[in-house]
């Protein structure tokens, strides 16, 4: 579950169990991978950590100028020697700042730029995955490998890298300052710093706990309202009476919301309490183990302004030291990041262009499933023995029960899939020996799920030819028969289609595609039910236009109208992995097979009807 931390993340300082178990394992080859991202930055790098090691440095004077404005201005009474010490500490102050400013810039610029060049990557790569990479993974997941992870790469950056540095600069230099001035102080000084430190760690991990548990309520109210008081819920609970036994559960869930809520408030008012007492109680200390020095005469050389400035340097150390405690956990979840960007770049582009791909002519060539073997599974084979031939320049129907195959067996033909067993070829040449680019460019597709982007329907049909006409575009358009419908609209070729086309009816954007695909002017076309989104009317109307479209080009159509598979040169029948039936329309029909009993089960109603029908040509298959 997500914490309050963030997505799946306990607050810093602690790993939840989901963390642990998936701790990834820390190797060389990890840290090089990673290393090479931010090797091209090597030098803004070194700029950065020379700015934090400066900062460092100064960031020092602050308080040892305080000490010398109490030993030699405040107790020597030398009100010139304290404006030159306010001076001097406030232009430190400010240089620290600049430093801080400067160092800041550089950081982020390198963490953007390596988000650029990882973003890059990842769009790239996932461009070369297979379509069944997109079929089978959640779309969810790869906008988060993209946008999330590939973004948090940025805090591991500029946060994790350069806050290991910059604590254990300022560590070491405050460690330094301190010995140097009082060996004594310095010893009594961390000895205090535990006592602040781990009360902030096991109150924070009570209160973590406390989250936890009040965030698993608040989801289980938060369902419970999404369920009783949505408009299908509220009715169901109205229909069967339930509105007091709803009311029960919603108030004992809230009643254990609102007691965790009160414990998780009670727990950091003391913590606040808890935490104000210690920090009082270390200065305290110093001040104490200081006097006894100065009183009991232990260290001579101890003066007043000594004791300040290691107060204020024991202070400066507390924040590095508990965050470098953190050190594992933020090491871990920053190679976690890493790991899930990994996976994703180390997952296979099984389907690739032949470094040499051949460019043959396809226009009259034949299209030739040589007993074709595919699945989408190893267990559950699809596609066992497919073997045809489609002559070039015929168009082929291919109908099939449902889940028979029949859009599998056309995606290997521009290779959205890759065959397991035999092979496909288009001229003589194997498809997977073709040049990638150059065997989709020569593949038209109208698919049954239309897709259109986010843009206007000119952009949309030039995403087939952008360098086509505006009278291309219009004679692609009349073919499809959504030309009227175009110039009707106010804003004509520049209408906004919305997000997937949502703004035109199916029939309109499935007419748009078949207009995208005319402009393509392919030597293969493939339709894949590509009617199947328009009525009998639309259908009508661009028929002519698809049947033009077919003409002299080699042509597999997944049909279902009877109009369409009454004008193929042959139908195919998938069933069982293979091609069952092949021929004619009466010849299949004559048969009594499965086409046959296609046939009756999709007909019989209409036959029955048959008064009422106008043209049996345009029943649907």
């Amino acid at each position: 579950m997500p914490g309050p931390g963030g997505r799946g993340l306990g607050p810093r300082g602690f790993l939840t169990e989901e963390e642990k178990q998936r701790m990834p394992q820390v190797t060389g080859a990890l840290l090089k991978r990673i290393l090479s991202y931010l090797k091209p930055y090597w030098k803004q790098f070194l700029l950065v950590f020379a700015a934090i090691l400066l900062s460092a440095g100064v960031g020092l004077l602050p308080s040892i100028i305080t000490g010398r404005i109490v030993d030699e201005a405040l107790i020597g009474r030398d009100m010139a020697l304290l404006i030159r010490l306010l001076l001097m500490a406030f232009v430190t102050l400010a240089l620290s700042q600049v430093i801080g400013v400067a160092e800041s810039y550089v950081n982020a610029w390198i963490s953007q730029r390596i988000i650029f060049d990882m973003k890059n990557q990842m769009y790239d790569h996932l461009q070369h995955m297979p379509h069944a990479f997109f079929t089978g993974e959640r779309q969810g997941d790869i906008i988060t490998r993209m946008n999330t992870d590939i973004s948090g790469v940025s805090t591991v950056i500029s946060g994790t890298l350069s806050s290991i540095v910059s604590n254990v600069a300022v560590t070491v230099t405050t460690l330094v300052a301190l010995f140097s001035m009082s060996w004594q102080l310095a010893l009594v000084g961390i000895v205090v710093i535990p006592l602040l430190i781990l009360p902030t760690r096991t109150v924070g991990r009570t209160r973590w706990q406390l989250l936890r548990e009040s965030q698993e309520k608040n989801d289980e109210m938060n369902q419970l309202i999404n369920e009783t008081l949505s408009v299908s819920g509220s009715l169901l609970v109205k229909l069967f009476t339930r509105e007091q036994r709803e009311y029960a559960r919603f108030v004992a869930v809230n009643e254990d919301v609102t007691r965790l809520n009160l414990r998780e408030k009670r727990s950091g008012k003391w913590f606040m309490v808890v935490m104000g007492m210690f920090t009082q109680l270390g200065p305290l200390l110093i001040y104490f183990a200081g006097g006894w020095f100065i009183i009991r005469h232990v260290d001579s050389a101890l003066t007043v302004g000594t004791i300040t400035a290691t107060v204020a340097l024991i202070n400066r150390l507390y924040r590095p030291v508990e965050s470098l405690l953190n050190l594992q956990v933020d090491f871990t979840r920053s190679l976690a990041l890493f790991t899930r960007i990994f996976d994703y770049f180390d997952m296979e582009i099984a389907i690739q262009s032949p470094e040499h791909g051949e460019k043959p002519p396809v226009k009259r060539g034949d299209i030739r499933y040589e007993h074709v073997a595919f699945s989408y599974s190893p267990d559950k084979p699809l596609l066992t023995d497919v073997d045809f031939t489609v002559p070039a320049g015929k168009m082929y129907a291919i109908v099939g029960p449902s889940g028979s195959g029949k859009s599998t067996v056309v995606n290997l033909i521009p290779r959205l899939y890759d065959v397991n067993a035999g092979r496909v070829t288009v001229a003589g040449v194997d498809v997977r020996d073709f040049d990638l680019q150059y065997l989709r460019e020569r593949v038209g597709v109208v698919t049954q799920d239309t897709y259109l982007f986010n843009g206007s329907i000119r952009e949309n049909l030039l995403y087939a030819r952008p360098d086509a006409s505006q009278d291309e575009l219009e004679a692609a358009c009349r073919a499809a028969s959504i030309h009227d419908f175009i110039v009707r609209q106010p804003d004509g070729y520049d209408t906004q289609v919305g997000n997937r086309g949502l703004k035109l009816s199916g029939g309109e954007k499935q007419r748009i595609s078949i207009a995208r695909v005319i402009l393509k002017d392919p030597d293969i076309l493939i339709l894949d039910e590509a009617t199947s989104a328009l009525d009998s009317i639309s259908e009508n109307a661009i028929q002519g236009a698809l049947e033009t479209l077919m003409l002299g080009r080699t042509s597999l159509v997944i049909a279902h109208r009877l109009s369409t598979i009454l004008k193929a040169d042959r139908i195919l029948v998938v069933a069982d992995g293979k091609i069952a039936e092949s021929g004619g329309h009466e010849e299949l029909l004559a048969r009594g097979g499965i086409y046959r009993e296609l046939y009756e089960t999709q007909f019989r109603a209409v036959l029955d009807s048959e008064s009422e029908a106008d043209d049996p040509a345009d029943w649907q298959f």
